[in-house]
């Protein structure tokens, strides 16, 4: 059995022309309505991007003793610089944070500047850490060894 092809009439001609007519418009109409719905994700879904952060409240916090080397201890008060919006903060992860970078360091190391300003360094950190960016610095407000 042999099959041949039908040749084409202008009739079938014109049938083609308006279907392959609206397959561009259909293409062209949903890539425009991608186009319109990330325009508009971007413009109004996105988190905006915030600048530094803004200093807010302080929150002085009770003095702690921390156990030094060689039998020395440190008398430390420590305040938190809040990030604006926030108005206050758990004082005991500060705490422990200031217990578990002070125990045991010499008493030479916390005396000396340079030192206590990389400490106060790696405080700071963290605190914003441990409250997920709600504390932006600290502040000695006491400061004995004995």
């Amino acid at each position: 059995m042999t099959v041949t092809a039908m040749p084409q009439t202008p009739a079938d001609e014109a049938v083609d022309a308006p279907v392959r007519k609206s397959r561009k418009k259909l293409v062209t109409l949903l890539v425009g309505a991608l186009l319109l719905g990330g325009g508009g994700y971007y413009l109004f879904l996105m988190p905006a991007k915030s600048g530094p952060p803004v200093p807010g409240e302080v929150v002085t916090l009770e003095p702690i003793q921390v156990n030094l080397a060689a039998e020395h201890y440190l008398r430390i008060g420590i305040a938190l610089q809040l990030v604006k919006g926030v108005k206050e903060a758990d004082g005991s992860k500060a705490l422990d944070a200031t217990i578990e970078i002070f125990s045991g360091l010499p008493m030479a190391e916390v005396n000396d500047p340079k030192h206590r300003a990389a400490l106060k360094k790696e405080l700071v950190k963290e605190l914003e850490e441990r409250y997920e960016k709600e504390v932006m610095g600290v502040y000695f407000t006491e400061l004995v060894t004995q």
